[in-house]
């Protein structure tokens, strides 16, 4: 979060009510800040540093923020962008008061598990190729997958540019003119996914990522929605990096 924010910004994204409602509050003097009455919803503070409470109960800050969003297709895994919808544009209203940015990329076309944070450290060492945080997709691929490729894929495959990947783990759900698959790499190469399927012969059609390390995609979760992680969750992801 930004250092400094207006007092009834803060108290709305926090969950204290509108901003009407916390302004109406803030006239009738039922607002403090470090134990000091406060008339100006206007005011600036910081609310890492200051003890903020409305009509008693105190505003619990939390440095970090963690969502797990279900992203659909059409979006973006970035922040701004001038012609495509963003990752940022569809969060909540309360969560765009932080310095939030997505931990890793999805196509534009691919659904599925991106996660928003504003810790840069745990976002850094998931995403270190170093760590090799395991992250697995679902997917339906044009052309019978069948034993040959899935022991290509525990070789490595070499891509379009002769980047010889790491081995990664193909299970085969269903075999046909259609298949349906689920992958696990450790790796995150630009349209990784796709260029491993086209380097045997393949095409994929749909794609969609079911986990990253040990946190899987909330199934409860629409397409489009999130929720912030729970205290398991976070540790799920802190130790599937301690554990390279």
């Amino acid at each position: 979060m930004k250092q400094k924010q207006r007092l009834d910004k803060v108290l709305s994204n926090f969950g204290f009510g509108s901003r009407t409602e916390i302004k109406s509050a803030v006239k009738n003097g039922l607002v403090t800040v470090d134990g000091t009455v406060v008339k100006d919803s206007g005011l600036h503070v910081d609310p890492a540093e200051s003890t903020v409470l409305m009509n008693g109960v105190k505003l619990q800050y939390r440095k970090y923020i963690y969502l797990m969003m279900n992203k659909p297709r059409g979006v973006i895994s970035a922040t701004t962008d001038t012609r495509q919808k963003t990752v940022f544009d569809i969060l909540p209203e309360e969560y765009k008061c932080f310095d939030l940015f997505p931990a890793g990329r999805l196509d534009i076309d691919t659904e599925g598990l991106v996660l928003m944070t504003n810790d840069g450290q745990l976002a850094h060492e998931i995403l270190s190729p170093k760590k090799h945080v395991t992250k697995q997709y679902y997917a339906h691929v044009q052309g019978r997958v069948e034993q040959a490729d899935m022991e290509a894929f525990e070789r490595g495959v070499t891509l379009d540019d002769g980047y010889k990947t790491l081995p990664a783990s193909l299970e085969i759900l269903r075999s046909d003119e259609i298949s349906e698959v689920r992958l696990s790499i450790v790796e995150g190469k630009f349209h990784q996914v796709k260029r491993m399927f086209e380097a045997v012969g393949k095409k994929v059609i749909y794609l969609k990522r079911l986990s990253m390390g040990k946190l899987m995609l909330d199934e409860n979760l629409g397409l489009g929605e999130c929720r912030e992680l729970t205290e398991e969750d976070v540790e799920l992801l802190r130790t599937s990096v301690q554990k390279h």
